[in-house]
This record gives C-alpha cells, sequence and structure tokens, in this order.
C-alpha cells in the first residue's frame, strides 16, 4: 500500500519514517521508496535530515535507531540512575563469584553494578574508571587494580596505551560491561571512538563476558563498532523489549536474563 499523501510533505513523511522505525526496529530506504512512492534519492535525503538532527542512525541501505541517552554526559547519566537500572545491575552482581578476577568497564551502569556486590565478597577487580574504582575499594574483600592513562571526561575512564598495555596482561574469569548500543547484525559500538580500544581489550581479555543494558539500547547503533555481539555470552536487560527482539541475540548463542515483572 503506496502512502502517497506523504509524498508532497517531507516534513510529515519524516515523522511517519520515524514511526516505522520505532514499530519495525529498522527502515530500509528500498522499502521506504516504495512504501511512499518517492524515489530513493528522496528518502536517502530524508535519513540524512533525521540523522543529522540526532534521531536515527544511518546505515547501508537504510537506517536503525538511536539510544535515547545518546550523547549525554557521564554525570546525566549518573543523576537519572533509576529503579530499572539498579535491579538490572544487582541481577548482574549474582553472576560474580568469590576468587574471580572481573573487569569492570567504564559507565554508570557499570558502576552500579560494582555498588551491588554483595557485601562480604571477595574478588580482584580491573577497571579504568576511577569512579569505578572507588565505589569498589568500598568492599573489604576487594582487591582494586585501577588503569591509568588520560582521563576522557566524557565517559570519566581512562584511555590510550597505559590501559591498554595493562589489559593486555591480564587474563580475567568475568567482564562486565555496559553498553552505548547493540544491534544483532551491527554489535556492540559506540559514541566515543577513543574508548573503543579499552573496550575492546576487555572484552578479549574475558573468558566469560556478561553486557547489562536497559531496553532502549536493544536494536541501536553508534558510530564506533566494539566487537560483535558473539563476544557476549549472558545479556541481562529489562523484561519489556521495545527495539528489538531478544530473541535475536538468543539465535546468536547468547543468554538471555530479563528482569521478572
Amino acid at each position: 500500500m503506496h502512502d502517497h499523501s506523504a509524498a508532497e510533505l517531507p516534513s510529515l513523511r519524516r515523522q511517519k519514517i520515524l514511526l516505522l522505525l520505532e514499530r519495525d526496529g529498522k527502515v530500509m530506504a528500498s522499502e521506504l521508496s516504495q512504501h511512499f512512492a518517492v524515489s530513493e534519492d528522496t528518502i536517502r535525503r530524508d535519513l540524512a535530515e533525521l540523522d543529522n538532527a540526532g534521531l536515527v542512525q544511518r546505515v547501508h541501505g537504510g537506517a536503525l535507531p538511536r539510544p535515547k541517552d545518546s550523547g549525554k554526559d557521564y554525570f546525566t547519566r549518573l543523576d537519572e540512575t533509576d529503579e530499572v537500572k539498579i535491579r538490572l545491575a544487582q541481577l548482574a552482581a549474582l553472576q560474580i563469584e568469590d576468587g574471580q578476577i572481573v573487569l569492570f568497564d567504564s559507565g554508570s551502569t557499570t558502576l552500579q553494578v560494582a555498588r551491588s556486590l554483595h557485601a562480604d565478597i571477595s574478588i580482584t577487580a580491573v577497571t579504568a574508571s576511577p569512579m569505578t574504582a572507588i565505589a569498589l575499594s568500598e568492599f573489604k574483600g576487594v582487591k582494586v587494580i585501577l588503569a591509568g592513562g588520560q582521563l576522557n571526561p566524557r565517559t570519566m575512564a581512562a584511555s590510550g596505551h597505559e590501559a591498554l598495555r595493562l589489559l593486555a596482561g591480564i587474563r580475567a574469569d568475568l567482564a562486565i560491561t555496559g553498553v552505548c548500543a547493540i544491534h544483532p547484525e551491527v554489535g556492540i559500538t559506540s559514541l566515543h571512538f577513543d574508548e573503543v580500544p579499552v573496550k575492546q581489550a576487555m572484552l578479549e581479555g574475558a573468558a566469560r563476558v556478561i553486557a547489562v543494558t536497559t531496553a532502549d539500547k536493544l536494536g541501536a547503533v553508534e558510530p564506533f563498532v566494539v566487537a560483535p555481539c558473539t563476544r557476549l555470552h549472558t545479556l541481562i536487560t529489562e523484561r519489556h523489549v521495545a527495539s528489538g527482539s531478544v530473541e535475536d541475540y538468543r539465535r546468536l548463542g547468547i543468554v538471555v536474563e530479563q528482569l521478572a515483572d
């Protein structure tokens, strides 16, 4: 069914493209061209405008959603920590066992995991995030190793060759990561180019990787690719997933754990 009414109204057509994107989790230029009875060049201009406005993430042949908190600074995300994120962190913390060497990625969600550990846990924790290191130091049984380097004020984590050199020398049992965005085909992606090597080193240096994320980041894409989804062993997310399907991740062999209602 063609939507000819939108052909003469670019703003209306773009609103409808956003609605289709929310419904389907992905839009393709060729399909939108047929749907709205306009040329693919017209659709590509629409997607370019939506991308410039920060409303979509363009990919080859179409577009994907952007995470809701894309671009917010670390302390803004920290202030927005809500009950769902706390519950996700508590579920992730249950996966951490005594005696393990655990890599803690940067980010407000991972910081919440550190705060959610049981009081008498005994682990060695490695992180490039000073705030996560401070949170971990509150636990008497946790030995904290802090990777150094230049501090990125956007992520409040160290990056660069010093951090990478330390991480390269560690074989961990477990890595805990939050994600900027995750898509079953594109993989784990980040908004910040300079944090990609550190995230990659953490994912590669752990026998098991757990990603903890709110539902809005599922099916989304940011500019810089960190790793394919298959690097994950466990994905912990919300019960109700608006964009995309958790079955897409299960088909990749990932164990998906969701919050109970």
